[in-house]
């Protein structure tokens, strides 16, 4: 059976900060143990593929998880629409490629994806996470954690919020 929320992180564990993806869906799946029933799938993998457009089917909501060179420390959430990007081409895919993949197949929107991009700065084949990427990685399982239980059906949250 198909729980209704999928928890769906990326990269590779061998990469350094490249792990925080699969980290954070082993991790959030552990903390959420029996508590999350069967209401939550977590799903890993090194890459996102046209494939996993049959992952969203009836799905109520989906998070996506990455690292992100890009983001502001120590994560930033961003609502995802369908989109056909560069990458929808390539072995590799971007979220809203997978997403306007879910589109083309179905003939209807998916349902409400968001991204999780958690700041990463190292990549070396062979090294752990940094400490500060693993500092990043905890605040986020925290937002996740509240996503997970639909408080964060949500707007984006501003990081640095999550303090006071």
């Amino acid at each position: 059976m198909t729980a209704p929320l999928l928890v769906f992180g990326w990269g590779n564990l061998s990469r350094g900060d490249d792990a925080l993806g699969p980290l954070f869906v082993q991790q959030l799946s552990a903390l959420a143990g029996l508590a999350s029933g069967h209401r939550v799938d977590f799903l890993e993998d090194y890459q996102l593929q046209i494939e996993h457009a049959l992952d969203l089917v009836c799905r109520e909501r989906v998070l996506f998880v990455d690292t992100s060179l890009n983001c502001a420390a120590p994560f930033e959430v961003t609502t995802l629409s369908p989109a056909r990007d560069a990458s929808f081409t390539t072995h590799a895919m971007s979220a809203q490629s997978v997403m306007q993949v879910y589109c083309d197949l179905y003939g209807v929107h998916p349902p409400p994806c968001t991204l999780l991009a958690i700041r990463g700065m190292q990549f070396e084949l062979g090294e752990p996470p940094a400490p500060v990427a693993l500092e990043n990685l905890a605040r986020a399982l925290v937002w996740g954690r509240s996503w997970m239980l639909d408080k964060a059906a949500l707007p984006a949250i501003v990081p640095e919020a999550m303090d006071a």
